[in-house]
């Protein structure tokens, strides 16, 4: 697991301006020069790189675990067939051997007719009949073996060749990801407080009328839906989540990453759905957003690179991104795809009481990296930064 926490980023901002003399002009094409809407634009623009790094990664990183799956199969069925063969060698070596005690150089038809009893020899030639098929099986055997171990042989080396090259694949997908965070890193340390604040303000008055335009124009539909048994099972799961951090290709249970939580909450309501939000929006059923009831998914921006789990009322509660925690946020807060529905199939409760939300669930800017927000201290023995899962809008 890559894990490095930036939620340092705006303190450090703070020190290094702190050093730079009052009368010292801003560079130009520094961020002094650009207006704060441009900051957003630029840095959401960041955000949206990293995640979509973010993504590929984790998609990468889920084909890789498929992949060593396979190759672990594809050698405990050559070692199997290996001994099956070390078993039909033996027996070949043993029928040799008979074959070659046994052998008179005499035709079997010159033995019946010198016969004493030719019944009796008829008899024995039934047998040794029998035997010979015997051996003809021993040897089809031995020759089936030898061709299913070669060909389990030439799989299983194609499938460690495949792993190694997502494994390298992983690598190169994982420096990207740390570039693209890098740059974000570099913009906000370039920020004075004032602007980081004017960013969280501007963010939160985009998502404040996003939100209203969206309920005002009636895409939500009318009246409260409820969840099935095992919709009202994911929703509770990711409502006990709350306020845990944020934290790159994390699964839980301490820490989680956007498609990490929704992913589980489902898996914990017994409703195993796809790891990444690109494939939960191309592979689950999709469903309108009038139609939304609790424990749908809703997907975000047109990669699909940000998923977030409905809660009701208009709410999501999603795993935003660095610096960040699990929280409730209004369902427009990020530029919707669509939504899909895990279990298309199942009934909705008749009575549904939604769970209760502890106090603060809905605090906190989705921009991350708010110092009093963030985490306090890196894992030990880690090193890697921990890729955005959403850009600011």
């Amino acid at each position: 697991m890559l894990l490095r926490l930036v939620c340092t980023a705006a303190v450090a901002a703070g020190t290094v301006l702190a050093a730079v003399p009052a009368a010292a002009a801003p560079e130009p094409g520094g961020p002094g020069d650009r207006s704060v809407a441009e900051l957003l634009t630029e840095l959401q623009a960041l955000y949206r790189e990293a995640e979509e790094a973010t993504e590929t990664y984790n998609a990468t990183e889920e084909r890789l675990e498929r992949q060593r799956a396979e190759t672990e199969r594809l050698e405990g069925a050559l070692a199997r067939a290996r001994l099956s063969l070390h078993d039909s060698r033996g027996a070949a070596g043993l029928l040799a051997r008979q074959q070659y005690q046994n052998s008179t150089g005499i035709s079997p038809y010159v033995r019946l007719l010198l016969a004493r009893d030719p019944q009796g020899a008829l008899d024995q030639g039934h047998v040794i009949g029998r035997l010979a098929r015997g051996r003809a099986r021993t040897v089809d055997r031995l020759t089936g073996d030898e061709r299913r171990a070669d060909a389990l042989a030439r799989r299983a080396r194609e499938s460690l060749d495949a792993q190694l090259v997502l494994a390298e694949r992983r690598g190169q997908e994982r420096d990207e990801v740390r570039e693209r965070l890098h740059e974000v890193e570099e913009l906000l340390a370039s920020l004075t407080a004032e602007e980081l604040a004017a960013l969280a303000a501007l963010e939160r008055t985009e998502v404040a009328r996003d939100q209203e335009e969206l309920i005002a124009s009636g895409a939500l539909g009318t009246g409260a839906r409820t969840p099935t048994e095992a919709g009202d099972r994911a929703v509770r799961y990711a409502v006990e989540q709350l306020g845990k951090p944020y934290e790159w290709g994390a699964e839980g249970p301490e820490t989680y990453d956007c498609s990490g939580l929704t992913s589980e909450a489902w898996g914990a309501a017994g409703t195993p759905i796809p790891r990444t939000s690109q494939e939960q929006w191309a592979r689950l059923e999709r469903v309108p957003l009038r139609e939304l009831r609790p424990g749908d998914l809703v997907v975000y921006f047109p990669e699909a690179t940000h998923v977030a789990l409905y809660l009701g009322d208009g709410m999501v509660v999603q795993a935003p991104r660095p610096g960040a925690r699990v929280k409730v946020s209004p369902l427009a807060a990020n530029p919707v795809l669509g939504a899909v529905r895990p279990d298309p199939d199942g009934e909705p409760l008749r009575r549904y009481v939604p769970p209760e939300l502890p106090e603060g669930a809905a605090e906190g800017s989705d921009e991350g990296y708010a110092g009093s927000a963030a985490p306090a201290a890196d894992r030990p023995g880690d090193y890697a930064p921990v890729a955005p899962e959403t850009s600011i809008r």
